[in-house]
Parts: C-alpha cells; sequence; structure tokens
C-alpha cells in the first residue's frame, strides 16, 4: 500500500495525532533501560540491540545489571502472533523507526495494522508518543546506585530459574484436541445450532496470512466438535475477494485469499462444522478513490475520506450483491455471513445514526438505508447458495446514539426484510440493570447480568411473527468484563442465560465476540448441567465443594460495575495488576482496551468513585471466598482429578488477581487525587506487588492467560516484574 503518486510510504508518513510527551517511567533510571526490559526474550538480541545502537554483547551485560537472565530464550512467536502487544509496549518508549526496525516491517505494514485490525489506532489513543529515538548512553553514578538496587529486587522477587516461561507464548495451542464426553448429559436447550469466533484467529487480513498463522488448527476443530460447537465465524472484508470497480488496488492478494479460503471451509467441513463471515459493510474506502469515484461518497468521515452513500447512485449495491454472489458462487460450502450495518467500522451514510449529515440520505429514513444494503447482501447469497444462513444483527440499530427506546426503529427495519434473512440480537441489549444503585441501560458483552433483555424478546417476537429465523448473540466464556483469562468460571450465570434463552425459543445462538472462543471452558454448558460437569471431573464430596465455590464466583460477579465504553473498554480490569501505578497524574485518556493509565474519570462512567471501589471490593472480596472453599476440605483423589481441579484453580486465581487488583487501582488513584494519602496508597502498592507476583507465576506456567485474539497478550512476564519494581520505587517515594 504506497501513498497517493509513486513515492512509497516512510515512518514520517506514519499517523502521529497530537504527539504528546510520553509517560513517565521513573522506576527506570534511562529509558534504553526500560526499552531493554520490555523487550527481553521476546525479540532477538541482536535485533534489540541494533534497534538501541549498542553491541549484543553490551545488550546482555545491561541486562544483568538489572537482574535479567542474559541468557533468557527468545520467543519468537511475540513478533510472529503478538506484535499488538509488541507495539503496546514499546509506544511510549521507542518512535516509528525503532518500532519499525523492532518488528523488521515496512511501513506500510505497520499503517495497515493501525488503521484495519480491529480499531487499534484508537485503542492506541489516535496519537503517537514523541518519544524518541531512544538510543544506548552511559550511566551517571546515581543511576548505577538505582540500577544496582533494581537488580536486588528482581533477584530477591524473580531469582534466576523463576522468572522465565515454563510455557511458552501460544503453546496452549498444542494441547488443543477432542474432549472424552460428559455421559448420558441432559441436554436441555433447544437450540438448532451455534458457532463462535475461533480462538486461533486474529481481526486482521486472516485469510491472506493462513500459512504464516493458522486460524483453525485442525486440533482446535476437533475440540470445538466435541464440545457440541457447530461453526466458527471469522472477520472478512469484501473487498478483499471482489474488488470494487476502479478501485481494484485495493484487492491485491484476492486469489491468495479466496484459495484460503475454500482451505478453511473444507478443513471445518471435516469436522462437521461450518464457516460463517462477519461483514460490516459496505466498507469505507480510502481517500483517493473518492477522488476518482465521488458518486459513492456520502459525508465526509473525521479521519479523511467519506461514507459509502447507498442512495447517491446504485453502484454500491450493486457491487455488495454482485459481490456476495461471486463469493458463495466461489466457496458454495460457506455456513453464511452475518452482518453488521450501524456503528463498527465507517461504512454506510447511517453507520453512526447521522445520515442527516448526508445531503442524498437526509431525506431518507434510516431503517431504509440499513434494510437496503442488507438486502442487497442477501440476493447475492442466495443467488450462489440458497440454504445459507444471511444473518442480520441488530448491534447498535437505534434512531441515535444514545436512544434507549429502539424496539419502533428495529420493527421498521425488519418491516423492510426479507423473511429469509434471519434476524441477530445481542440477548442483554436493553436490560435495565440497578448495580450499585447506579441505573443502566445495559448493551453487550454482560455475563455478569445474565439476559434476555426485555427490547431483544420483543424483537424476536416480532421476527418470528414475520416468518424469520431468530439468533441470540452471548458471551459464553469470558467477556470485556475479564478477556484475559479464557473463561470465567461462573457456570450458575451462565446456565441462567441458557435456560432464559431457551424459553424464547430462540433458534441459534452466536456464543461470542472476538473474545471467548476458548475451546473448552464453559461450552459443556450447552449439554450439560454445572452439577453434571462437576460429577464429571470429581468424585461427589469434591464436586459438591465444586459447585459451592462455582455459586460464590457467580454471586460476587453480579456486583460487577458493568458499564460498556467506560468500566469494560477503558477500565483496569482487563490489564490487572500489569497496568502501573503513577504518583503524579500522567494527564492520558484511557482508550478502548489500549491502556487504562491512571484515567479514572474514563474509568468509573456512571458510577462515583466510592460505589465504583466498593463494586469491585465486593466482587473481588466474594471472589476470595469462593478461593478460599476450594483450598479447604476436599481434594483430589487422583491424578485426572489432580488436572481439573489444577485448571479451575489457576483460572480462577487469575481472575482475581485482576479484579482485585482493578480494586487497588481504583482505591490507589482515589487516595493520590484526594490529598495524597499515603498509607492508603502505600498499602494498595504492596497488595499490587503480590498480585503481580503471583499473576506472573500462574502465567509462566500457562500460556492462556493474558492471551485474548483480537489483542493478543494483555501482558508479557516482562510487565507483571516491572510492576513489583515500580510499586517499590513508589513505596520509597511514599516513605
Amino acid at each position: 500500500m504506497a501513498q497517493e503518486g509513486s513515492r512509497p510510504l516512510r515512518a514520517e508518513d506514519l499517523p502521529r495525532g497530537d504527539s504528546p510527551a510520553p509517560v513517565e517511567l521513573p522506576h527506570f533510571p534511562a529509558r534504553w533501560q526500560a526499552a531493554i526490559w520490555r523487550n527481553w526474550g521476546l525479540v532477538p538480541v541482536s535485533r534489540l540491540a541494533a534497534v538501541l545502537r549498542m553491541s549484543e554483547g553490551a545488550a546482555k551485560e545491561e541486562a544483568a545489571r538489572l537482574g535479567l537472565d542474559p541468557e533468557e530464550p527468545v520467543q519468537e512467536q511475540w513478533r510472529s502472533h503478538c506484535y499488538l502487544s509488541l507495539i503496546r509496549s514499546n509506544w511510549h518508549l521507542l518512535d516509528y523507526g525503532q518500532i519499525l526496525q523492532l518488528l523488521d516491517w515496512t511501513p506500510e505494514r505497520l499503517a495497515q495494522v493501525l488503521h484495519e485490525e480491529d480499531f487499534f489506532w484508537s485503542k492506541l489513543g489516535r496519537h503517537k508518543p514523541a518519544a524518541g529515538p531512544v538510543f544506548y548512553s552511559g550511566l551517571n553514578s546515581a543511576q548505577e546506585e538505582e540500577t544496582a538496587r533494581i537488580r536486588q529486587l528482581a533477584e530477591r522477587y524473580f531469582p534466576a530459574g523463576r522468572s522465565g516461561y515454563l510455557e511458552r507464548p501460544l503453546a496452549f495451542q498444542e494441547h488443543y484436541g477432542a474432549q472424552e464426553p460428559i455421559p448420558f448429559p441432559s441436554a436441555p436447550y433447544g437450540f438448532e445450532s451455534n458457532f463462535l469466533h475461533s480462538y486461533a484467529a486474529g481481526c486482521g487480513d486472516v485469510f491472506l496470512e493462513t500459512e504464516e498463522r493458522d486460524p483453525v488448527p485442525e486440533k482446535l476443530l476437533e475440540q470445538y466438535a466435541s464440545l457440541g460447537v457447530k461453526g466458527v465465524w471469522i472477520h472478512a472484508l469484501l473487498r478483499h475477494f471482489y474488488p470494487v470497480p476502479g478501485g481494484e488496488e485495493y484487492s491485491e492478494g484476492r486469489e491468495k485469499r479466496l484459495e484460503n479460503l475454500r482451505r478453511v471451509v473444507a478443513r471445518l467441513k471435516k469436522h462437521g462444522l461450518k464457516l460463517y463471515l462477519y461483514f460490516n459493510e459496505p466498507r469505507a474506502l480510502p481517500e483517493a478513490f473518492y477522488l476518482k469515484h465521488p458518486e459513492w461518497g456520502g459525508w465526509e468521515l473525521p479521519e479523511g475520506g467519506w461514507t459509502v452513500c447507498t442512495t447517491r447512485s446504485p453502484e454500491p449495491l450493486k457491487w455488495l450483491e454482485a459481490g456476495m454472489e461471486f463469493l458463495f458462487s466461489s466457496v458454495r460450502e460457506l455456513g453464511g455471513i452475518f452482518a453488521i450495518v450501524m456503528s463498527e467500522n465507517p461504512t454506510n451514510c447511517n453507520y453512526a445514526s447521522s445520515h442527516e449529515k448526508c445531503p442524498f440520505c437526509k431525506s431518507v429514513p434510516p431503517e431504509s438505508i440499513l434494510a437496503e444494503i442488507l438486502c442487497a447482501m442477501e440476493r447475492g447469497v442466495r443467488r450462489a447458495a440458497p440454504e445459507a444462513a444471511v444473518i442480520a444483527c441488530d448491534w447498535a440499530w437505534r434512531p441515535f446514539r444514545q436512544s434507549t427506546e429502539n424496539v419502533p426503529f428495529k420493527k421498521e427495519v425488519l418491516k423492510r426484510l426479507p423473511a429469509s434473512i434471519w434476524f441477530g440480537s445481542v440477548s442483554e441489549w436493553g436490560m435495565i440493570t440497578e448495580t450499585g444503585g447506579v441505573r443502566q441501560y445495559l448493551k453487550d458483552y454482560s455475563i455478569s447480568h445474565p439476559g434476555p433483555s426485555a427490547e431483544s424478546r420483543a424483537c424476536w417476537e416480532f421476527a418470528r411473527s414475520r416468518g424469520m429465523k431468530t439468533v441470540a448473540k452471548i458471551q459464553i466464556n469470558n467477556s470485556w468484563e475479564l478477556a484475559a483469562v479464557p473463561y470465567l468460571p461462573v457456570p450458575y450465570l451462565i446456565r441462567e442465560h441458557l435456560r432464559n434463552l431457551d424459553e424464547t425459543g430462540v433458534n441459534d445462538l452466536i456464543l461470542s465476540w472476538t473474545l471467548g472462543g476458548f475451546p473448552g471452558g464453559n461450552l459443556r454448558l450447552l449439554d450439560s448441567t454445572p452439577e453434571e460437569i462437576a460429577s464429571f471431573l470429581f468424585h461427589p464430596a469434591l464436586a459438591e465443594q465444586v459447585c459451592a465455590a462455582w455459586r460464590i464466583f457467580g454471586d460476587s460477579f453480579r456486583e460487577y460495575p458493568f458499564h460498556n465504553s467506560s468500566v469494560l473498554y477503558r477500565g483496569p480490569c482487563n490489564y490487572g495488576p500489569k497496568n502501573l501505578l503513577h504518583l503524579r497524574k500522567t494527564g492520558y485518556k484511557a482508550t478502548m482496551l489500549g491502556f487504562p493509565y491512571d484515567d479514572l474519570e474514563s474509568w468509573r462512567g456512571p458510577y462515583p468513585e466510592e460505589v465504583l471501589e466498593r463494586q469491585f471490593e465486593l466482587v473481588s472480596s466474594g471472589w476470595k471466598r469462593g478461593l478460599e472453599l476450594l483450598a479447604q476440605g476436599e481434594r483430589p483423589e487422583n491424578e485426572r482429578e489432580e488436572r481439573s481441579f489444577r485448571e479451575l484453580c489457576t483460572i480462577a486465581e487469575a481472575s482475581y488477581c485482576h479484579l482485585r487488583s482493578a480494586c487497588l487501582q481504583i482505591r490507589f488513584t482515589i487516595a493520590r487525587d484526594r490529598g495524597f494519602r499515603k498509607e492508603i496508597m502505600a498499602a494498595c502498592a504492596r497488595e499490587e506487588i503480590e498480585l503481580a507476583r503471583h499473576l506472573h507465576e500462574l502465567a509462566r506456567r500457562d500460556s492462556r492467560l493474558g492471551f485474548e485474539a483480537s489483542n493478543h497478550y494483555f501482558y508479557s512476564l516482562n510487565d507483571l516484574r516491572e510492576k513489583v519494581i515500580s510499586c517499590e520505587a513508589l513505596l520509597r517515594q511514599l516513605e
């Protein structure tokens, strides 16, 4: 992807935003030491040394001076498969040129990831801190003294042999495989089918890179099939398979993608699974396209370019229809598609409830804009594959951005759709909750508050009255409430949600968004009760104890202070102990699933500060009671039980580390901002040290912890060790 004209993209052409000063890291005497610490063992020493302009020998010597293992094995998967994590770690440390050198990428590759990989530029804050370049230099005597202190702390908390990965990153993929079925499960539900996001698929250009990053490993599919999963879904972009007339340059590699798509579909078929593609179309195109084809343009986007206007010209809808027909003619065994036509990425002129901005759409009912897009896609699919599912998802269907009365609007869209389109709704969208005494209109990603909502029930009922099949989107394993563990051990909450849905008569389930596709965890609840699962795994007395702990976890999790755009997206829970404490305000605003910083105002949303702290105290203290119950009384009687019990304890303890850390970070920040209450701040820092150490020990043994498909790893072991070092430095300043 080159710039307009013949000049290739350069590092200085990459987006910068307002280029604020980077966050201070006072726990490191020199910033180049932070670069060594954060990247040690994750990239080759030779590459890191070249970035910092030092020799390999000097790099190893300086790593040893910091208490790092100079011979630590390099986890190459970090650059090839976890590059989003590396970029985040270095975002405040290195400039663009050094990040490119570290990753061995071209500017075009980085630009594509920033702009097309699941809102990554937004997750980074839509600005590049003015961070560098950072090069190796000598230390003065004070810096040498502080470096010696860091080494002493590293040797104290993470001595040799207890600091590296015992299970390398992504090694969990080696453990996939068919699961032993539970004998005589009760199979209580009437759902016809289901599908979830592949745990191995990212959100980039998946079908161009299947050789480098397999989105559907064979063993993963075996495990899904053995647990009752019927299909998987993966992100797709229609122009990656079928070019826009006049914009063929944006479809480079389409033949390879199409062939890889065929291979993926064939592999799934071997295991009785179907592939569903998620489309958010018609996707806005680069600005240069509109200069040549203004008839495609609607209203101007803040980042440049325009929405795709579907009323100004018939061409966009014709392209959608023809593209879907081509795709399903080329890959006939696709299971189907599901489409979001509002929010998500910039698409049509009403994608953000803003059709009035377009001179061509402002007089058109917005319901018609959405329906025409869905109908065009459905016509194309039907001509090629009459039996394929075309699911219209009502995510963000609403008359205006903050609307809480959306049923009439949704019904107007449904009236304009043929009965052959399936109707999908987020199960919990529109639930009214009162957690902590704060009234909420809930949207999606809730496990703590099981659905479905009255809004979703009403829309499913209306869709059925028109002869449409209905689909519920839920989160069966985890949610953005806590996505850093593969699943939340709260089976009674999931069971409650599934039973509620079964009573509505919903046909199918979407079991996850990009998070939650772990091949295990709560998936057994698709045909078994929590009691049946516990009895299958443990002897009767231990099974009873485990069920009691599960109930405690679930009951405490109901106190989670749910709010999508603040607590879930911008709060510290997903990063947990990795997120640093700061004695002085950083001045940075928290970003969506990128950097929580110390931005309590963004974390709390509608919750008063004390209420936010209290609710996380209720969740984490209740969770601790569940852990204490597991730690006492009955024990496993054989190796099989021991493995299952250890699995439960690992996931539950890691969950506690995150939930408790969120509580402590809120408490610390309140104390800092309200008079610098040193005793409270110091107590929080001490407990954070213990949480970071415990999570470090868990994560070095279990490569699933911290991983999420669309964000890669929320933290490395280096990050958790850095939290300990930073808290110790903070405690010295509080003395």
